[in-house]
């Protein structure tokens, strides 16, 4: 089977999902999707690039953090996999992808809303793995509401919190742990540069991951930690179905990008893997980003 090596059209790499209208209550599983997006399972292929490494994944269960979570494991990292306990189906297998290749996997189930079990995600992924040097702020909330007026505030404030508190408080929490070398990695969006309408909170809060991502790199460049970001644009995760977009545009979701099509998060793996790993050790405060060609800074 090709893997992320193999020479192919990027066009017909994968097909172009047009998914049946679908729901699901969040925060949603990939093990319901209809189609189950490829995260990487039977394709992606290391090459040692992360021998030894220690990481912590936040929304590990499905979507962009489970193929992360996979191919740092199968380039020889370790890896504590962070998701909320209704995402634990999802999770198990993916702890089971993790341990299949041969490295240690950490189920944590929290909810990064509260600071103190973020804290506690870090204690724990340095107690189990016997330290810290990747850490993936990949875990988010996405709810779209077409009305200002229809957004509640407790949404707000729960976006808020998810995407960009848990952030902060993880990323503080981590730095006395992490040696020069370490790499911190911030999932934020193509919502940062052209946010949708229905998207407000969630568009706001990808921003201020760019912004605070570009700052914190300043700021632990000169203690030898690289902080970067990865820029998703329409990638196939259970993020959608679980109210992320209307449920009437999910048959032409990712249609409208020069490739004609949505991404899939085995797409997304490789830009954590490079960003993580010493390769990229001259990059500092970088977004990348995965859209399918839509223009972006």
């Amino acid at each position: 089977m090709a893997d992320q090596y193999t020479f192919q059209n990027p066009v017909t790499r994968y097909p172009k999902v047009s998914p049946p209208e679908q729901h699901q209550p969040e925060p949603g599983l990939d093990a319901r999707l209809d189609p189950r997006a490829d995260l990487g399972e039977q394709s992606y292929r290391g090459t040692g690039r992360l021998q030894g490494r220690k990481a912590i994944v936040t929304g590990a269960d499905s979507g962009i953090g489970a193929a992360t979570a996979i191919a740092f494991a199968r380039e020889g990292a370790d890896v504590v996999l962070c998701y909320l306990p209704d995402e634990a189906e999802d999770a198990e297998r993916i702890a089971t992808l993790v341990e299949e290749a041969g490295q240690r996997a950490v189920p944590f189930p929290a909810d990064l809303k509260d600071p103190e079990q973020c804290r506690e995600l870090v204690k724990t992924a340095v107690e189990q793995l016997g330290g810290l040097d990747i850490l993936v702020n990949n875990a988010g909330k996405q709810i779209s509401v077409q009305n200002l007026g229809d957004l509640p505030s407790e949404q707000f404030d729960e976006t808020l919190k998810t995407n960009l508190y848990a952030m902060y408080w993880l990323c503080q929490a981590a730095l006395p742990h992490l040696p020069a070398g370490s790499t911190i990695i911030n999932t934020t969006s193509i919502q940062a540069y052209k946010p949708s309408a229905h998207l407000l909170d969630y568009a706001l809060t990808k921003a201020g991951i760019n912004n605070f991502t570009k700052g914190l790199a300043q700021q632990l460049a000169p203690q030898g930690i690289r902080v970067n970001a990865v820029a998703p644009g329409p990638i196939w995760t259970p993020l959608q179905v679980s109210d992320g977009q209307p449920k009437e545009a999910l048959p032409e979701f990712g249609h409208d990008t020069p490739l004609g099509r949505a991404g899939q998060p085995a797409e997304v793996a490789p830009c954590f893997v490079f960003l993580a790993s010493a390769e990229s050790s001259y990059v500092v405060g970088e977004t990348l980003n995965v859209n399918g060609g839509t223009p972006s800074p």
